[in-house]
């Protein structure tokens, strides 16, 4: 191996590992956001009524929380990076003030341990994405699948209130949300391997925002079906 290929490695590492940090970085801002904006709105009693005593509102939240994922997924590159992270603040504070109902609904001690179980889980399958040398992109198709499916299932449960369909949902959607980890934690590690050494600023930025949300997204998810099969109601 000759001098300029071991620095062009080296600095392919560089780029490499700075983008899987602001990643992560990212994410980490936005879980924060959503964790101090859900606290903040379940100590607010005004708040809580206006967000959840009025199914218009919340499910208008809702609806413009899906929105602007799509929207930020569809039009991310054309853009700039200072809307695309604006645009992934202002969702990890909507969605925030969506999920103030877990401190109502489940104990903070059983809130505390989910989150430390869903951090844990979350870090090993993001580790064995990164480091594994099996291609993932097989699962890709089958876990998108499995996320649709979950996703039906939750509308169709929405009108029966079934507590068992409810239960197997979590289950399945923490096998699903799992395998979501590791998957999209190899694209970033493709992502940030096969970005140019030309790429300015600003798109790098915006990558990070897109890897960030995905996994913003697989954590929450996780988080939440957890919360659904360990969390104790306050009832």
């Amino acid at each position: 191996m000759n001098l300029s290929s071991s620095f062009s490695q080296a600095g392919s590492l560089v780029r490499v590992n700075a983008f899987i940090r602001s990643v992560y970085n990212w994410m980490a801002i936005g879980l924060g956001l959503t964790a101090l904006t859900a606290f903040y709105v379940a100590t607010t009693p005004a708040l809580l009524q206006f967000i959840f005593g009025n199914q218009l509102v919340l499910f208008g939240m809702i609806i413009g929380e899906l929105g602007m994922v799509f929207y930020l997924s569809a039009r991310v590159q054309k853009m700039s990076a200072s809307t695309a992270t604006a645009l992934f603040v202002f969702y990890s504070i909507l969605n925030g003030a969506t999920l103030a109902s877990i401190f109502i609904i489940y104990t903070a001690s059983s809130i505390a341990s989910t989150f430390i179980a869903c951090a844990l889980t979350f870090g090993a399958c993001s580790i064995y994405g990164m480091v594994t040398k099996r291609d993932l992109t097989s699962m890709g198709g089958f876990l998108m699948m499995g996320l649709m499916g979950i996703i039906i299932a939750s509308l169709v449960n929405m009108f029966f209130r079934s507590p068992g369909v409810s239960m197997v949902i979590s289950y399945v959607g923490v096998l699903v949300f799992v395998g979501l980890t590791a998957y999209d934690t190899q694209k970033l590690k493709q992502m940030a391997l096969t970005q140019p050494a030309d790429a300015s600023g600003a798109m790098v930025r915006k990558g990070a925002i897109m890897g960030a949300l995905s996994l913003y997204l697989d954590f929450i998810n996780l988080f939440i079906m957890l919360l659904h099969i360990f969390g104790v109601s306050r009832d």
